[in-house]
């Protein structure tokens, strides 16, 4: 990978490439445990993580909230004389901090790339001038795009939704948006094209046609997903689950109920799920049971890697740091065979009060190096075999005999029922939950 930023502004002066000093190191601008070039499972552990840098939190996020104003201010805005100079400037920034940091990967949504025009077709000009510098630098550096993507929510023409909104022209808007977004990512070779329903759902039952607006939805979906393979775009469309905030209800509240809806309209053979751990403790699971469901029903695609706080029901965006969630997120993925057009794209963002540039490398190498070691102890997991061995134990009577019977269809429910009255006193058979955590403990303790 080039290093973009020789030549050009340095945005992040001082801080020389990211590398690898070991667990020992206590330099805070070094990997501990991600070695990009280390083997695991006989795959580079680069190739297995595929990490991506979210360029909305990382290069548009300024640290303001609810309560508070802005209290970061970026260098790549500050000497620029038009909103389009910024995003060139911001862009340098971007591929700057990519290959310092040792990303092969970053994710975008339209909006975060070049500003909004004073109509559609001023928005499209702005966006493909962008893309094509962007293109230059990806070809410069060797970074690339996992998936790109559409703002459709921040506007207040989609306060009552994008593709469910109750009027026809902000439907067609919306199509607008997500045509061009599409041709930015089908332009820069983006691997992916993510779907997030931020206002696709309803504040209200009362003034809410709950199934037209998702009809509606679905039919946008097919749209986008017939335009794009008719431009020969053979990458994977990704919807991301999401159970409310901003909206009341998000009609793709998590994987199942996600899954449920690409079944119905038949959109299921072409989207998978991008898995976010903090949507998926925000709609009452963990990280690791969206991970697991996703890919029980072969709809796994790619990961938004951050973390929420237990003790606050906001979607918080922090960077992981819990080695026991991202162990068990990689013990899931492994066994879903891997990421193939998907990967671990860092949507966090740094704290409001994290004001200096360093402070954007040291979450990334935080959450690289969480990964990392979970990616290890996943490994373990996986060719030690004792965790799949007790799970394939616990249900071993299924896999011959009358339990074989059943489970193949072959038997009816008096024929069940029948052998129920003869079995008697059954299933008090031990779980051993609190071993199992212990060996996962093991495993993450001899990283």
């Amino acid at each position: 990978m080039a290093d973009y930023f020789k030549g050009n502004t340095e945005y992040f002066p001082g801080i020389k490439k990211i590398s690898y000093e070991g667990p020992k190191s206590d330099n805070p601008l070094a990997f501990k445990y991600y070695d990009p070039e280390k083997t695991v499972g006989g795959k580079k552990m680069k190739d297995h993580l595929r990490f991506a840098v979210a360029y909305w939190h990382s290069f548009c996020a300024d640290g303001s909230d609810p309560f508070g104003s802005a209290t970061h201010v970026h260098p790549w805005t500050a000497d620029a004389s038009s909103p389009m100079e910024a995003a060139e400037h911001k862009l340098d920034a971007a591929f700057e901090f990519f290959t310092k940091l040792g990303a092969e990967y970053y994710c975008f949504h339209d909006r975060d790339m070049a500003p909004e025009g004073s109509s559609p077709a001023e928005s499209e000009k702005n966006l493909m001038a962008i893309v094509a510098k962007a293109k230059e630098r990806q070809k410069a550096t060797g970074v690339n795009l996992l998936w790109g993507t559409a703002n459709m929510f921040n506007h207040p023409r989609f306060m009552n939704g994008a593709a469910t909104n109750p009027e026809f022209k902000v439907v067609a808007l919306a199509a607008s948006q997500i045509k061009t977004a599409i041709d930015a990512t089908i332009e820069l070779g983006g691997e992916g094209y993510t779907f997030w329903g931020g206002r696709e759902g309803y504040m209200s039952l009362l003034n809410t046609d709950l199934k037209r607006e998702k009809d509606h939805l679905a039919m946008i979906l097919t749209m986008a997903r017939d335009y794009a393979r008719g431009r020969g775009f053979k990458g994977m469309f990704y919807i991301e689950p999401k159970p409310m905030e901003p909206s009341k209800h998000q009609y793709d509240f998590d994987v199942e109920t996600v899954a449920g809806f690409l079944r119905h309209y038949g959109l299921d053979k072409d989207f998978r799920m991008n898995i976010e751990a903090n949507h998926a403790e925000l709609a009452g699971h963990d990280f690791f049971h969206e991970l697991e469901t996703a890919a029980s029903m072969g709809l796994f695609g790619s990961v938004d890697a951050n973390r929420g706080d237990p003790m606050n029901g906001w979607d918080t965006d922090q960077f992981p740091t819990s080695y026991t969630e991202t162990a068990l997120a990689m013990y899931a993925i492994l066994r879903a065979g891997g990421f193939t057009t998907g990967g671990l794209n860092f949507d966090a963002k740094i704290r409001r009060n994290s004001v200096d540039p360093a402070d954007l490398f040291e979450a990334h190498i935080g959450g690289m190096d969480a990964f990392a070691a979970g990616l290890i102890a996943a490994q373990r997991m996986i060719d030690d075999g004792k965790l799949s061995g007790f799970v394939k134990q616990r249900y071993a009577s299924f896999d011959s005999g009358e339990g074989a019977k059943f489970e193949k269809g072959g038997m009816s429910l008096q024929e069940l029922a029948a052998l129920g009255t003869v079995y008697g006193n059954a299933g008090i058979t031990s779980g051993k939950q609190e071993r199992l955590e212990n060996i996962v403990n093991q495993y993450l303790l001899n990283l």
